[in-house]
């Protein structure tokens, strides 16, 4: 089967003060189906502006995207912003969540965004809420739940509408050491369940062995790999 992710030849450069500053220099990386990769690297490295450019989230870079089977480069705004939509799950190092919703309210509103039926959508989102042990909080909104639990949520969220890929950056980076084991294997484990690939971003090399493969960006160039493809 194809890959869910192919990237050829990604550059992004900044300028600043008359000063080239190459963020990523010419990244060939896949992600196969099911596949999940972590993308290690210190801070300043490029992790970030790596999946800004796979998530479709800005544009200035140069290179291939190829995501689902669709070249993203091909695409129009409404095109990427589809694909984005409907092929693509965010996680961040904040989780992000909109405050005024409840758990069950904040998984349900990709899916209605992406026109699934109501009911249909909150069955979803209580289903991954209690796979992520929170069968017991649907109903609380963002300031009455634990920064892991938060977290969670936002783990539901991001997988809501069945992505072919989640990008996560720094997921667990604003927890403690333990909450961060705790929701990064539960993570790993729904991922998996849903048959999702995912791309992580971390410093953290203890966390980055709990993955499938490890790649190493250094300075905006992708160095070595462990498994590597």
């Amino acid at each position: 089967m194809s890959d869910i992710l192919k990237v050829t030849g990604l550059a992004r450069s900044f300028t600043q003060g008359g000063v080239t500053i190459d963020v990523l220099r010419g990244v060939d990386l896949s992600v196969g189906p099911g596949e999940i990769v972590a993308l290690l690297g210190p801070s300043g490295s490029g992790k970030s502006t790596l999946l800004q450019a796979v998530g479709l989230l800005e544009g200035g870079f140069d290179g291939s995207i190829m995501i689902a089977g669709e070249e993203a480069a091909r695409l129009d705004n409404d095109g990427r912003t589809r694909l984005r939509r409907d092929a693509l799950g965010f996680v961040y190092q904040f989780h992000h969540l909109l405050p005024d919703f409840n758990a069950t309210e904040n998984v349900v509103l990709p899916q209605v965004i992406r026109d699934v039926e109501p009911g249909a959508a909150r069955t979803r989102a209580e289903t991954l809420l209690t796979a992520l042990g929170l069968g017991h909080r649907l109903d609380h909104r963002p300031s009455q739940l634990s920064g892991g639990e938060q977290q969670r949520v936002a783990v539901a969220r991001a997988l809501a509408n069945r992505p072919a890929l989640v990008l996560a950056d720094e997921p667990t980076g604003n927890l403690d050491e333990r909450t961060a084991d705790v929701v990064l294997a539960e993570f790993l484990r729904l991922v998996r369940q849903e048959g999702s690939a995912a791309l992580v971003a971390t410093h953290n090399e203890r966390l980055a062995t709990k993955m499938d493969r490890v790649v190493r960006l250094h300075e905006g160039v992708l160095e070595t790999a462990s498994g590597d493809r």
